[in-house]
């Protein structure tokens, strides 16, 4: 091999290690959002099962009956 052509391989391989490390902080960046995306998730479907409870033991009490209401002025 001659000089240019060790020189030609030491380029490549520099702009390899060039890529490969823009590809490892990418996949870092990806992982980071994709971890905060899914502690959100997670905290969403928390609060989704408090609401879909308490929507379960909501009393109708709290609601008028329709029998006892008295009907408006205009009827």
């Amino acid at each position: 091999m001659d000089s240019k052509e060790v020189e030609r391989l030491e380029n490549r391989i520099n702009d390899l290690e060039c890529q490969l490390a823009f590809q490892e902080d990418t996949i870092e960046a990806l992982n980071n959002a994709l971890t905060q995306q899914q502690q959100a998730i997670s905290r969403m479907q928390e609060q989704m099962k408090f609401i879909a409870g308490r929507l379960k033991t909501f009393n109708e009490s709290h609601i008028a009956d329709q029998s006892q209401e008295t009907p408006p002025p205009h009827y």
